[in-house]
């Protein structure tokens, strides 16, 4: 008779192994240990804990833990508000350092501005505001140091095609500016929720796959839309995709060729570029009738614009729709820059505070003439290499801005067009990451064609479709690897008691009369009919393998539930279906190592008595370990 070792212990057990004697020649003699539930918890509890874990992994609320009301209450502000916790230790030496920089990035914003508010069919000057109200928001909300704050050309993109495909600025600009007001507000409620609401892992969908397509397809559309003012086409198409506009341009080019050209292209001082073309412009004002111009841009600070947010009417559905994409992608940049900038400088960026923050900003913005801003690549890396320290930067740059607004927009009327399109064309070039693109093709093939499908999608059916085709595909990649898990066949490592891929390493041996198999993930509804066919072909060719190899007879299939981290009633019907179906064939099945929530669920469904005194183990060791001492023992 063998002896009873691995019974399910409770908790509180003080019993942990027994020692038995081996004769097994593959390992020396090993303890055998029990296999012990988890703690006792109630429903509730398990609830609590699952939700804390889902929306406070990072545990916001240790601070507050043995502290008084007061310390308490100053925490709760500094919580809010970033800028009380950072403000108090702010000095002058600092403030030198963000005086260069948020002059530095000012000189960036200002073009770029006036240059992606032109991207997003609105007019420059709106593209300026935008660059003083969110920036001061950011400043007392954030909690990035580093993050330049303003309009970016993927949100300035998608705004423009997604409102441009309902609605055309030049024939009702007063509805254009409505929409785009109001998809901002829904941009930064949509933003502002995710924050509140701890729902974060939501942008995960968007892979990094997805937005190096994403972001190459849109660098290329943004840069054929330029074509019209490096052309000095006026008739040119209001499409957004590759093959209209390549027509447009083939079928526009002699009027293009009547038209005198500029091509000052200046992507390390964009500023210098607008202010020298803005001098030979005005200079050449009496012979270059032909170029295009700015214009006349109005003085003085944001309008307010919440009287022009429209909540009815039959364009609501455009506008909340650009609103959420806008959002998602503004808050995935924004996000994504702030934790890179973080990283260099080894200080965290709580990216719950970061959603509420541009949340709030865009929502505010929304009222006082912008539309969507974020957290910007470019001004971010100018900023960071100007040195600054603090998010006192965004406020220089606003007050730069705010000098520009009040005393600066006559100088900007005869600025030419033609430039603010080569600044949006040397701004958006490096979003084209071909390096990405082919780590991508050499790691995961299926990550890749999501980059792939992100890129086409947008160059060629619009920029909405393409993104959703992109997150399709990380989707099916996701379920895929949920509905057809893998599973490997193990041996043992000669001379210890580690047991791996047979496949995976050369020197693991097969072990005479078992087939030792691993599942690598958890066994759901969705993959549990797969599961129980993939191991029963397992089997079968198992003992193929053995017939021609004249090996000792199968007697036994160890499931190694290591990695299986979850498992629902479908999962467990289907390990009770599998062990009748392999007792018909005098097979026995052996679980070993599943973790404390599938041990639980096996033993409050009966499972595991169904196994018998030996069906449960510790470790796969200590399962061949025992089994074979048993095998010996028997007459």
């Amino acid at each position: 008779m063998g002896v009873n070792s691995n019974r399910v212990e409770d908790f509180s057990s003080h019993e942990t192994s027994i020692r038995i004697p081996s004769t097994n020649t593959i390992s020396p003699p090993m303890e055998i240990h029990s296999v012990c539930l988890p703690p006792k918890k109630t429903t509730l509890q398990k609830l609590k804990h699952r939700l804390s874990e889902i929306f406070f992994p990072d545990d916001p609320l240790y601070r507050f833990k043995n502290q008084q009301w007061c310390k308490k209450l100053i925490l709760a502000l500094q919580f809010l508000f970033p800028i009380l916790q950072w403000g108090p230790d702010y000095n002058l030496k600092l403030f030198r350092s963000d005086i260069i920089s948020g002059l530095t990035i000012a000189s960036l914003a200002i073009p770029q501005g006036i240059s992606y508010a032109k991207l997003a069919n609105l007019p420059p000057i709106v593209g300026l505001y935008s660059s003083f109200v969110p920036p001061l928001i950011y400043s007392i909300l954030g909690s990035s140091r580093h993050l330049g704050v303003g309009p970016v050309s993927i949100a300035s993109l998608v705004m423009g095609s997604m409102l441009g495909e309902a609605v055309s600025y030049s024939q009702d600009p007063i509805l254009y500016l409505e929409l785009a007001f109001t998809a901002t507000f829904f941009a930064g409620l949509f933003q502002a929720s995710l924050g509140l609401l701890r729902l974060g892992f939501i942008i995960d969908f968007l892979s990094k796959a997805t937005l190096v397509g994403f972001m190459a397809g849109a660098a290329v559309i943004v840069s054929l839309q330029q074509l019209k003012g490096l052309l000095g086409i006026v008739h040119f198409t209001s499409k957004m995709q590759f093959i209209p506009v390549m027509s447009s341009v083939f079928n526009q080019r002699d009027e293009s060729m009547r038209k005198p050209k500029l091509f000052w292209v200046s992507a390390a001082a964009p500023l210098t570029s607008v202010i020298l073309s803005t001098l030979i412009v005005f200079c050449l004002k009496s012979k270059a009738h032909g170029i295009s111009i700015i214009g006349h841009l109005p003085k003085g600070l944001n309008p307010p614009s919440s009287n022009m947010l429209s909540f009815n009417g039959p364009f609501l559905a455009v506008a909340i729709k650009t609103g959420l994409v806008t959002g998602i992608l503004s808050l995935t940049e924004g996000i994504a820059v702030g934790r890179t900038f973080a990283a260099l400088k080894n200080y965290q960026v709580d990216g719950n505070k970061e959603m509420m923050a541009i949340g709030f900003m865009n929502i505010a913005g929304s009222c006082t003439s912008c539309y969507v801003t974020t957290g910007s690549f470019s001004r971010s890396a100018v900023n960071y290499n100007a040195g600054a320290q603090s998010a006192v930067s965004n406020v220089v740059m606003a007050s730069a801005v705010l000098v520009t607004l009040l005393f600066l927009m006559p100088l900007f009327y005869y600025t030419p067009n033609v430039i603010l399109a080569a600044i949006i064309i040397t701004a958006v070039i490096g979003l084209i990451d071909y390096q990405a693109a082919f780590r991508l093709w050499k790691v995961d093939k299926l990550d890749f064609l999501a980059c792939s499908c992100s890129f086409f999608g947008v160059l060629f059916i619009s920029v909405p479709l393409g993104l959703a085709i992109a997150v399709g595909v990380s989707v099916f990649k996701i379920l895929l690897h949920v509905t057809r898990p893998n599973t490997v066949a193990m041996g043992n490592i000669p001379g210890t008691h580690i047991y791996q891929s047979l496949n995976r390493y050369r020197e693991a041996l097969r072990v005479s009369s078992f087939l030792i198999l691993a599942v690598e993930s958890p066994i759901y509804f969705a993959n549990s009919t797969y599961l129980q066919e993939r191991i029963l072909r397992w089997i079968r060719e198992e003992e193929e393998w053995i017939e021609a190899n004249n090996e000792s007879t199968l007697k036994c299939i160890i499931l190694d539930m290591t990695a299986v981290t979850a498992i629902d009633t479908s999962g467990i019907d289907m390990v009770c279906e599998l062990r009748k179906i392999l007792e018909k064939q005098s097979l026995q099945l052996v679980l070993a190592n599943p973790v404390g929530s599938v041990t639980e669920k096996l033993h409050q469904s009966k499972v595991l008595e169904s196994f018998g005194l030996n069906g449960l183990y510790l470790t796969v060791g200590e399962a061949v370990a025992d089994i074979s001492a048993l095998w010996k023992a028997q007459p």
